[in-house]
């Protein structure tokens, strides 16, 4: 499997003009990823917070930081910063990446619990979708 350009974040982003925060980085393929925003963006906007696109198959979604530590979400990976963090600021982290949802314009980091029960119905609703054709 080929590690996205968002799975190789280890070290801050340069500082911008707003505060700080720091966050571990949750991936997962841009379907299931797309269709969580909107499960997400649907429930309550306050309940996703930036989402990365790497330009490729890959979503990004900042969680808050220590995450990484009890992640096991079958189909996604969460990499932890080791206390380095993922600083926001208004241009893409990674080259070649963009934001979906760009800092500002959503909460600091979406909540793990929440991000994993829309991966899960995510998950099942391409499923379904899929088993269809």
């Amino acid at each position: 499997m080929e590690i996205s350009r968002i799975d190789r974040i280890n070290d801050p982003c340069t500082p911008s003009s707003t505060p700080a925060a720091c966050c571990d980085v949750v991936t997962v393929p841009a379907r299931q990823g797309l269709e969580a925003v909107d499960i997400l963006r649907r429930a309550t906007a306050e309940a996703v917070g930036p989402v990365l696109h790497d330009g490729g198959g890959t979503l990004g979604f900042l969680v808050p930081p220590g995450t990484a530590a009890a992640w096991d979400m079958p189909g996604s990976t969460c990499t932890g910063t080791d206390g380095r963090g993922l600083t926001l600021a208004p241009e893409p982290p990674v080259e070649g990446s963009d934001w979906l949802l760009p800092p500002g314009e959503a909460d600091l980091a979406t909540d793990p619990a929440v991000l994993r029960e829309a991966l899960g119905e995510a998950a099942r609703m391409i499923k379904a979708a899929d088993s269809c054709r």
